[in-house]
């Protein structure tokens, strides 16, 4: 039995001090695991009003009283202050233990015994109090190393998910993360637990459906997490661990005690809590993308989010911000920005953020008489505008971010649609700006990007345009751009000479230069396809 940091009586009789009294169980022997939490040896009658509960009592009986009456009026005493056994030595006082004091220990359910050898009290004492120190200081131990493991996670550049992963592991039961009022933040299950029950589920089941204020379930754990400052608000989130799988322990609340501190240092550093709850959609976004949560596992989780789209279609979307893109602003920001944009659309949305692949991943409800397009580019724009206000995005980046839509569809497509929208949005990366891209556009671009570590795709570019790169970098004026408009307007020689803003002399003249450059006949619809495949790899080779 797990003694949180002391021992048992049935731990305590077995010592050397006490086993050498040769001591005998005469009431409820059942009750031996029983945490012995400090001992005590006295004979004073009035000792059960000097003890709070926990103790084990040595005395010789001189403080029991001489009549039966007295007796069992002192055992109850002792059983009303809540004390782990009585011990008493036979000897001058007591031969026998009167059964007056045997009768009372057993109604009142305290253990007795009685040791046939006289023993030295003080020894007993200090052998029993130095199980108990060693005991509570390897509570703190392991307190200390979660705290060791937790401080390590976050100098590794973690946060609050590594954080929460580790208490669960340790605590071997889901740990959640929320405000004040009972808002969700964050969820973290262990790394073993009971097959499809989630920590979003179990929060939803277990606390989630109680008002926000009321008791915790039983056996729960609730700690503070400080958020600086005085008074009641000073209090910035709260840490709850549920017993699902097990009970929760002293050393739990301990090493919970500690996270506490570290989060309260990481959420001070991220200074708002609506970063943590954007990261923790962005976390399930993410999974559902990857496969790690079921389509019929996903509307439960999500309604926890608060996304609840009924039976509409769900449409896709990621916006992918540049690599340049100013690395001091507020994903909180972009979050609440975009939620904000939105608002008028009047369709669930859940907008999360993946800070390290510097994605924006979100769902819509598509609703009845609302277009695929139509939202797409309300959608669009407030993602932009979002992170324009969160800083996340400075006019004039040589790259611009790009917002991809995927297909709408039911749960069973939504993940593989953010995966699809995710990926596409990478393949993205230095084309053209637009509002939006359908992911469906992509696929080329989504193609070569997959493709762009095999060395023969490098090879097929080389031998593609290499001649004319070349030229560029030793003589003007420079043809890559000529060739770009006349590959985009599908050789439409008088369309792309009006965006060059050349005759189209001049136009045929540069084209016939490229023609001899690279070796090929661009009015050829084969070697103008494979002139723009190479092109579009040219971005994911260089």
């Amino acid at each position: 039995m797990e003694t949180e940091g002391g021992i048992t009586v049935r731990q305590a009789l077995e010592l050397p001090g006490l086993r050498g009294g040769l001591p005998e169980v005469l009431t409820c022997a059942d009750r031996l695991d029983r945490t012995v939490r400090w001992v005590h040896a006295g004979e004073a009658p009035n000792i059960p009003a000097l003890l709070k509960g926990g103790e084990l009592l040595l005395t010789t009986g001189l403080g029991l009283g001489s009549r039966p009456a007295e007796q069992r009026a002192f055992v109850r005493r002792l059983a009303d202050r809540g004390i782990a056994a009585l011990v008493v030595e036979l000897g001058p006082r007591f031969g026998r233990l009167p059964s007056a004091i045997v009768e009372a220990a057993r109604t009142a359910g305290l253990p007795l015994v009685q040791l046939h050898r006289e023993v030295p009290f003080v020894a007993v004492t200090e052998e029993i109090h130095t199980e108990i120190v060693n005991g509570h200081y390897a509570l703190l131990q392991r307190a200390e190393e979660v705290h060791r493991r937790c401080t390590q996670a976050v100098l590794g550049g973690g946060g609050v998910p590594q954080v929460l992963g580790i208490l669960a592991d340790f605590a071997g039961n889901p740990v959640f993360l929320e405000t004040p009022d009972g808002r969700l933040l964050f969820a973290a299950g262990p790394g073993t637990g009971p097959a499809g029950t989630g920590p979003l589920q179990v929060w939803e089941g277990l606390r989630g459906a109680r008002a926000a204020r009321a008791a915790p379930p039983s056996g729960a754990v609730l700690v503070e997490v400080p958020g600086g400052g005085p008074g009641t608000g000073s209090v910035r989130a709260r840490l709850v661990l549920l017993a699902v799988s097990g009970p929760l322990l002293t050393v739990h609340r301990m090493a919970a005690e500690r996270a506490a501190g570290i989060l309260a240092v990481v959420l001070m550093q991220a200074r708002q809590e609506e970063e943590v709850a954007a990261r923790g959609r962005g976390d399930f976004l993410t999974d559902l993308a990857d496969g790690r949560i079921a389509p019929g596992d996903a509307p439960a989780q999500a309604g926890v989010l608060g996304f609840r789209p009924g039976g509409d279609p769900l449409l896709p979307v990621v916006m992918r911000l540049a690599p340049e893109s100013a690395p001091s602003g507020s994903w909180a920001l972009l979050a609440r920005a975009v939620a904000e944009e939105l608002a008028g659309v009047g369709a669930p949305v859940l907008v999360g953020v993946r800070p390290v692949e510097g994605r924006v991943p979100l769902l819509l409800a598509l609703r009845p008489g609302t277009t695929r397009t139509a939202l797409a580019d309300r959608v669009a724009v407030a993602l932009r505008a979002g992170a324009d206000r969160a800083g996340l995005e400075r006019p004039g980046d040589r790259t611009p971010s790009a917002v991809v839509v995927g297909d709408a569809g039911g749960w069973e497509a939504a993940g593989a649609g953010l995966r699809h929208a995710a990926e596409a949005a990478t393949a993205a990366h230095g084309l053209a700006d637009r509002p939006w891209w359908d992911a469906r556009r992509l696929d080329i671009d989504l193609l070569l990007w997959r493709l762009r570590d095999q060395p023969d795709l490098a090879s097929f570019v080389e031998r593609s345009v290499g001649p004319l790169l070349e030229h560029d970098r030793t003589a003007r004026p420079a043809l890559l751009p000529t060739l770009e408009a006349y590959l985009a307007h599908a050789g439409r020689k008088a369309e792309a000479a009006r965006e060059l803003h050349l005759n189209r002399q001049t136009l045929y003249n540069r084209l016939a230069r490229i023609g001899e450059l690279l070796g090929t006949d661009l009015d050829d619809p084969e070697s103008v396809l494979a002139l723009s495949l190479a092109l579009r790899a040219r971005r994911h080779t260089g």
